[in-house]
């Protein structure tokens, strides 16, 4: 029991990215913490349908790309791919990412419960389980079900031929040809890697613009590589309605303009749908807003005082895009709140992802959106082909941005698209925090060979253009490296 006489100062409900964070947040501050699945050992849609189960596929998928680039068809390079090829690493590192999950809350003693919560009251939560049911109090509750692949009953999903994002990797091999419903961030990551084992992909969207939150020529650049892997896009086009020709053995997806695209399978991934249905939130007085999300405030808290709820559940960023990183922030957040612990974070900085093949990732501001803001900006650009990493690699056709405004030469916004672009952008996410100029890249040194160059590469381009040229010096940036070089000559003194 706690102070306040319930079983627990906090119940998180849901063991995906931000309840597994929430949970351990809450455990650090001291509290008494239990998590409630359906399932044990859990991750959740982020290790067993989600992230874990995509970028896994992506590095297997790479593997094989890199050998064809390499080493040709004169090698013994495999061409044609198994389902168990791919599914066999999935699975690998499914089990290592739960064992790891599960060690972590049994470090930091976070009880797990297996079961599906329904709320009795605010306090409180009946756990029913197929070995019984039992009742769990708690002064405060945290809801991280996370989300599930939207339905319609008009495109009915088999697990055989029309499958969900969850379901593809339960075919026994790949198709010739697939349909994409959905150009969100899981259609076009599929939609990348499938091309890439040469699946002939249609990728259909109703909006006539991809990811428009990414930095228009990263777009274009992504687009016209996806067309080279084969990939035919039909924008601005609506499937209202798909079946089974049994006699053409085919899938035929009916479009509202009146056409029709035939495809081997088709993958309906037009967003995700929160896991709230089964909660029974009237018995608290809580509703939904639009799929099934709960609505928060800036403090990650209910209509409710005492229930929060963090994750996918509460809704997504951009074009039904969800983000493990931030669904964890999320979760941290949302627990330092409802206990009183000063905490903050800073959304404008966060970064974003789209594994894809090509990578992109992007911190900061877009060039569409400093023009649409009026605020003057200047462009510095780092080809991945004069770097020595993107010819070991193979990669040619990979470029870093820099966003900087032309007087203070301040950071705006980096932009990436390439092989490793959502490890590299962590660097100039330092930067954006920091205040750094575009002299900070020219005065750094970074490992040789690296993709990390290009920040350099870009920042000489970018101080060319405005006739900056390597005299001219900012005191925060110089006191910065100064101080660095200070640390580093006290060190070898002493050594």
């Amino acid at each position: 029991m706690t102070s306040k006489g319930y079983d627990y100062d906090l119940v998180v409900i849901g063991s995906g990215p931000a309840g597994q964070k929430g949970a351990l947040c809450a455990a650090e501050l001291g509290k008494k913490v239990a998590i409630v699945d359906r399932k044990w050992p859990s991750g959740k849609a982020g290790v067993h349908s989600g992230t874990i189960v995509s970028k896994t596929l992506r590095e297997a998928v790479l593997n094989v790309l890199r050998q064809r680039t390499f080493y040709g068809s004169s090698e013994s390079v495999r061409y044609h791919v198994e389902m168990f090829d791919l599914t066999f690493r999935v699975d690998a590192a499914i089990k290592a990412e739960t064992e790891t999950i599960q060690s972590d809350l049994e470090r930091n003693r976070v009880d797990t419960i297996e079961g599906e919560a329904v709320f009795v009251d605010a306090h409180s939560v009946q756990v029913q389980a197929d070995h019984g049911s039992r009742l769990v109090t708690a002064d405060k509750f945290l809801i991280a079900v996370g989300a599930r692949p939207v339905t319609d009953d008009r495109i009915h999903q088999d697990g055989k031929r029309i499958l969900n994002p969850d379901q593809l990797l339960s075919l026994r091999e790949l198709p010739n040809d697939l349909i994409i419903v959905g150009a969100g961030l899981i259609g076009i990551e599929y939609a990348s890697l499938l091309a890439t084992l040469g699946v002939n992909v249609t990728l259909v969207d109703q909006h006539t613009e991809l990811l428009s939150f990414i930095d228009r020529e990263i777009v274009e650049n992504f687009c016209s590589r996806l067309r080279q892997l084969g990939v035919t896009f039909r924008l601005g086009e609506k499937v209202v309605a798909c079946a089974v020709d049994a006699k053409e053995d085919c899938v035929v997806a009916e479009l509202e303009s009146g056409g029709s695209i035939r495809g081997e399978s088709l993958l309906y991934a037009a967003g995700r749908q929160g896991n709230t249905d089964r909660l029974n939130l009237a018995a608290v007085g809580l509703g939904t807003i639009a799929g099934g999300k709960l609505d928060v405030n800036e403090r990650f808290r209910t209509d409710v005082p005492n229930i929060f709820a963090a994750g996918d559940v509460i809704g997504f960023l951009a074009e039904g895009l969800y983000y493990g990183s931030i669904s964890m922030e999320q979760g941290r957040l949302a627990v330092c709140n409802m206990f009183g612990i000063p905490a903050t974070s800073q959304p404008q900085v966060f970064p974003y992802a789209v594994y894809a093949i090509p990578e992109i990732s992007m911190v900061g501001r877009t060039e569409q959106g400093l023009a649409q803001a009026k605020i003057p900006y200047e462009v510095g650009i780092a080809h991945y082909k004069a770097l020595a990493k993107g010819q070991i690699l193979g990669d040619d056709q990979g470029f870093l941005k820099l966003l900087f405004d032309p007087e203070s030469l301040a950071i705006l916004g980096v932009h990436i698209i390439g092989e490793s672009a959502a490890e590299i952008i962590h660097i100039g996410q330092a930067a954006l925090c920091f205040g750094a100029t575009l002299e900070y890249f020219r005065d750094t040194v970074f490992n040789y060979p690296t993709f990390a160059e290009a920040y350099k590469a870009a920042a000489l381009d970018g101080l060319r253009k405005v006739g900056a040229g390597t005299q001219r010096k900012h005191a925060a940036t110089n006191a910065a490296v100064q101080h660095f070089m200070n640390g580093n000559v006290l060190n070898r003194r002493a050594s």
